[in-house]
């Protein structure tokens, strides 16, 4: 009997899609997380499922590509990188953050709102209607000068002389002066339904100091005042004349917003580190003060448009105490 040949069946060949060899790659990146990780998805030529991976190094090449094993017929893909934006910060929130360690005395109350010039971000707190006691004259200031543009006309020299104490010195004979020539309450909120503030009310008679208006309402005159031509219903002229007069404040007057850029020094094109108007009132029934402040500072050579207002304070040493801290925890929310 012939011997037997150990005999081995043939089979046949059979092509198993495996990830990362015999398989035809598409690489996309899904997303990031934190510490650089990257998401990918792997997804087989041939049928096969979808194999996540995550890879804890952001050293991933954007262009690295997978190589098929040999004789695969893959078609291989470069991966994609795509830039995740990140997340909007809430400055609101962060404001809310950093006031929350500025003390307030019982019974006081304080609002403010910050815009960041460069980036145009705004942070607002609070919302509550204050008297504004002195900053209102900057709103007066800027109603006579949107209604001398609307005459075609110039400031007379008496205008001038008035709107220079007002601003420079807060002299109350003069903003009372030019209250009635921009015709009181009724010229002062027809000026500002132009400018864009929707919560603030001119003083009843010749109370201008006891007209109403909220921290974002200010931040809106504000940028009338230090906006550009695209923002801001006063002429370029208007708006250098009212800044150059916001430059000059009488010394012992130029507390609040100002201790915002005290620390760093640093000054505008004008050389100048601060803008500002200030307000400050005792109530007669109360005997509490009414202390606010309202202007431009320059930080690290960067601008900042602040308005704090508050109420409540019971002494006026008290008042500016708080205002000023809440102006720098504000610049502090986009300067830190």
């Amino acid at each position: 009997m012939p011997p037997r040949r150990a005999c081995r069946r043939a089979r046949p060949a059979v092509r198993r899609p495996l990830l990362g060899t015999a398989v035809a790659a598409a690489v996309l990146v899904c997303g990031t997380a934190a510490a650089g990780t990257l998401y990918v998805t792997a997804r087989a030529q041939e049928g096969g499922a979808t194999a996540v991976s995550s890879a804890a190094s952001s050293s991933v090449s954007p262009s690295a590509s997978a190589s098929p094993a040999p004789g695969a017929g893959a078609v291989v893909e470069e991966a994609s990188v795509e830039p995740v934006a990140a997340p909007e910060a809430d400055h609101d929130a962060l404001l809310a953050k950093a006031l929350a360690d500025v003390p307030v005395e019982g019974g006081a109350a304080i609002s403010a709102a910050v815009l960041d010039v460069e980036s145009g971000d705004a942070a607002v707190y609070g919302d509550g209607r204050f008297e504004t006691a002195s900053i209102v004259k900057v709103d007066i200031l800027a109603a006579l000068l949107l209604q001398a543009q609307d005459a075609d006309r110039g400031l007379t020299a008496r205008e001038k002389a008035y709107a220079a104490t007002m601003i420079r010195d807060s002299d109350n004979t003069a903003a009372t002066a030019l209250w009635k020539a921009i015709g009181e309450a009724g010229g002062l909120d027809a000026a500002n339904e132009r400018f864009g503030l929707t919560e603030t009310e001119g003083g009843d008679g010749l109370y201008w100091g006891l007209t109403r208006t909220t921290a974002a309402d200010q931040l809106v005159l504000l940028r009338q005042v230090f906006g550009d031509d695209d923002e801001s219903e006063l002429s370029g002229a208007s708006r250098t004349y009212v800044r150059r007069l916001m430059g000059q404040i009488a010394a012992g007057q130029d507390w609040g917003v100002s201790a915002a850029a005290a620390a760093d020094g640093s000054t505008d094109s004008s050389g100048v580190g601060f803008a500002l108007k200030n307000g400050w009132l005792p109530r007669t029934a109360t005997g509490l003060w009414v202390i606010n402040s309202v202007g431009r500072v320059t930080v690290d050579g960067r601008d900042y448009l602040v308005a704090v207002v508050s109420h409540g304070n019971t002494t006026k040493a008290k008042g500016i105490a708080l205002v000023e801290a809440a102006a720098r925890a504000g610049v502090s929310v986009f300067s830190s």
